[in-house]
Formats: C-alpha cells, structure tokens, sequence
C-alpha cells in the first residue's frame, strides 16, 4: 500500500466565507473585519489559484472541480472532509457535523474521475449517521497509515469513536483513538479535526504532542508512530494555531517527495523542525491567509488524495 499519492482533487470556491454553522467548535475561524464578502471570496480565489499553480509546477496531477453557487457551500473548499480515496477502488463518504456542508456531497465528483481513467468499486456511505446526530470528518477527522494500515483519530463534536471503529472494521484498519484538546479562554477544548495537529509521511509524523493531555493516550500515540519507524518531528501548541500540523506529502514529478503546507506554518517552523522534514522531502508552502482566517482550514484539508486505481 502506499502512503502517499501524486493526485490530488481541489474544489475552486464561488462563494467561500466564514462558515458560521462551523465556527462553534472550530476555534481557529475568524471573522476579517471590514472586507466585503466579493473581496473575501476573490483573495481565497487567488489563494487557490496560485496553490494549484505551485502544486502542478512540482508535477502534483490536481483535478479542480469547480464548485457551484446553488446549494450554499461555504467550506467546498475543503473536500477531504466528505470523502476519502483507496487503492483497492473504494471510496468513503462522511457524515458532516454542519448542515450546510452536506451539500458539499457531489456525485459529479465521482462522474469526473471515471472519466479521467479512474476505477470505482464501490463506495462506503456513512452519511445515514448524521440522523443520530453522530459524524466522522472524512480524512480531517481521520490520519490514515496506509502503508502500516493504521489509522489515527483525536474524537471531537465531529469524529465519533464508534463510528471510527466502524471506519477501521470495514477499510481493514487497527484504530489509534485519542484526545487531543487547545487552550480557547483559558480552558482545554477538543480540536476540531485530527489533521490540524498531526501529519503522517512515509518515514516522519508532525505533531503535536502537547496537544494530548493524557499522558497515557500520548505515549501510546508515540509508541504506534515510532514502532513503524516514524521520525517525530514534534511542533507547539502555538504552532498549531499557525495551521503547521496542517500538512500533506504528496509525490511530484520523477515521485520526488514534497511536503505542502501554507506560508504561515512554514514561517512558524524553527531551523531544526525544518532541517528534520528537509532530511526526508522538499517543502512547498502556498500563501493561503484568507482561507485560514475565515475557513479554519488549510493547506491539508484542501487536498482529498486520489489513491484510486486506473481502469
């Protein structure tokens, strides 16, 4: 199995903006002050424009859906939420804690990769779970190993530990369940999504450690990533809020090795932290200010991986 892959789908917002019914219990959402919506959404366009340009310039095969103005999507932009991508031609799709992110669900989505060569065998629908008010957040609320077939879960509002179980049952995965929490006013809330603070490469994981505040979870979390010969390169809480847990290894040109994140999380990592990834890949980072200030998100969760196989 591979951990990584060199296709990458990106939704191109329309109508993107702070996603109220998201920003509850997504403590990194902010509201940018006197900018007009049309001014919001052409910077977060410009942001995605010049990020699929840096991607495709490494040799990184991205498929832009376009998204629509009808239904209202404010967060399409951030697609690995809703489904997720697997080698043997299976496809999951997640049930979404906001309402209005369900629309993002498009069975276009599925007609487009058919008709750029690649197979589907059939697809895992988890959807039916939000009439129980119960959510799993495709591949924000899921860090998936493939290559050890580990996959790693921080439960929150919008990742529920029955349902990964269920996830790991039906994908052929051993789950690695935890809690990892920030500082919002002064008390300890749960993350909304696990992919804001850890990243899993083929030979290294970014996380943070301090994010896990039962010691027990984290050794063990610790113990699952060093057994199968994962370098830790630990960051901060605080450098977490600048979204450097929000990365993703993709395989360019020639299958060079890069890993991706926004100009924010770049700039936030020290001399060492830098040092330690450039050992195992290039970097790339994208400037994507605007759509981490409203979105809450960043340069992970704007890339659902295609690990589908040819026809």
């Amino acid at each position: 199995m591979q951990q990584i892959t060199n296709t990458i789908l990106m939704v191109r917002p329309v109508a993107f903006r702070m996603n109220e019914q998201t920003a509850v219990n997504n403590y990194y959402q902010k509201v940018i002050e006197n900018l007009l919506p049309e001014t919001v959404q052409a910077k977060a366009e410009a942001e995605f424009d010049t990020y699929v340009e840096k991607l495709r310039a490494i040799g990184v095969h991205v498929v832009v859906i376009q998204d629509t103005k009808e239904p209202d999507t404010p967060d399409s932009i951030f697609p690995n939420n809703w489904i997720s991508f697997h080698e043997n031609g299976n496809i999951g799709v997640y049930p979404m804690f906001a309402e209005n992110r369900r629309h993002e669900r498009r069975e276009d989505v599925f007609v487009e990769l058919e008709k750029l060569g690649f197979h589907i065998e059939n697809i895992v629908d988890y959807t039916d779970a939000e009439e129980e008010g119960v959510f799993l957040e495709g591949t924000g609320s899921l860090l998936l190993d493939r290559a050890n077939r580990k996959a790693y879960c921080a439960l929150s509002p919008r990742a529920d530990e029955d349902l990964f179980i269920e996830f790991c049952e039906d994908f052929e995965y051993s789950p690695v369940v935890f809690n990892a929490n920030q500082t919002v006013n002064g008390l300890r809330k749960a993350i909304y999504h696990t992919n804001v603070m850890m990243c899993l490469a083929e030979n290294f994981a970014v996380i943070c450690l301090e994010c896990i505040d039962d010691k027990k979870e984290r050794e063990n979390v610790k113990k699952h990533l060093k057994e199968d010969g994962k370098e830790l390169i630990v960051i901060t809480e605080k450098q977490v809020n600048k979204f450097a847990g929000n990365m993703l290894q993709v395989k360019g040109a020639n299958d060079e090795r890069f890993l991706i994140m926004s100009k924010a999380a770049h700039q936030s990592l020290t001399e060492s932290q830098l040092k330690a990834i450039e050992k195992h890949c290039k970097i790339v980072s994208s400037s994507l200010d605007t759509i981490e200030a409203c979105g809450g998100g960043s340069a992970r969760c704007m890339m659902a991986e295609v690990f589908l196989p040819k026809k």
